[in-house]
């Protein structure tokens, strides 16, 4: 590929690199997306980075460092910033991200993947637009992990169970799990329905507070229910993006431990 014309593909188009610009000078990354900050806190010399969304500190996790640089997400601050390419998510920023390709600026747009293929493709569609070195994000991407024969409920915010054709099933499929919830995407559980034929485990994915988007999963029944074996130690951030992360929630899954 001609490094001079780097080509980023999304569901919104093109975003070219102008020919003057090689991948290699691209410094002055401002990102726009939380999931873009992820990916260049994991993949990015420091040094390339001029400034994170402001969702980096709204959405904890504990691996990210204190005083990193945030812009306050306005058209003015990120163009004081002077950035030389702005990278986001297809779906965070859409207006402003408009403003900014109308005024010059160069801005990448990353197709958020939805299979652990694609985030294998966006892995290193994000590698190649940063121009990492050779062997960035070296992983093994086709593990499989023993097949459990059990069944398993992953519990999101506002008891949304997550159903077939989604990552997550394909995660938690690739662990050895069965999924408890045969219904393909994203569906509204009946607690009744779980009290009476509960499965073999349940997981939780959405983040701990007192908000009340997790009332269905604090509720007593299901606490009970949960308590019948213990949680993997896994940290929820990992569900909020995907990314090579996703495997890690694959490894701890597959050595949950029965009661």
């Amino acid at each position: 590929m001609n490094r001079c014309l780097l080509t980023i593909t999304s569901l919104l188009g093109l975003v070219l690199l102008p020919a003057g610009l090689q991948a290699a000078s691209v410094k002055g990354i401002v990102s726009l997306d939380l999931c873009t900050d992820w990916m260049l806190l994991k993949f990015a010399d420091p040094a390339q980075v001029r400034a994170y969304s402001p969702l980096l500190y709204k959405y904890h996790a504990d691996w990210v460092p204190a005083d990193l640089p945030v812009h306050d997400g306005s058209l003015e601050h990120i163009l004081q910033l002077e950035p030389q390419l702005l990278i986001s998510g297809e779906y965070n920023a859409i207006l402003l991200r408009k403003r900014l390709r109308q005024l010059g600026q160069q801005v990448a747009v990353l197709s958020l993947p939805t299979t652990l293929d694609g985030i294998r493709d966006y892995q290193a569609e994000f590698l190649t637009l940063i121009d990492a070195g050779e062997g960035s994000g070296t992983v093994d991407w086709d593990r499989a992990y023993p097949p459990r024969y059990q069944s398993l409920l992953l519990l999101g915010a506002n008891g949304i169970g997550t159903g077939t054709n989604t990552l997550e099933d394909e995660v938690l499929r690739r662990a050895g799990w069965i999924n408890y919830i045969d219904a393909s995407g994203y569906v509204s559980l009946q607690m009744e329905r779980i009290v009476a034929n509960p499965p073999d485990a349940i997981y939780s994915s959405a983040p701990l507070s007192n908000s009340l988007a997790n009332l269905f999963v604090r509720h007593p029944a299901i606490q009970s229910l949960m308590s019948a074996s213990a949680s993997p130690q896994a940290e929820n951030w990992r569900w909020q993006c995907p990314g090579p992360w996703s495997l890690d929630l694959i490894r701890e899954l597959s050595l949950w431990k029965d009661s």
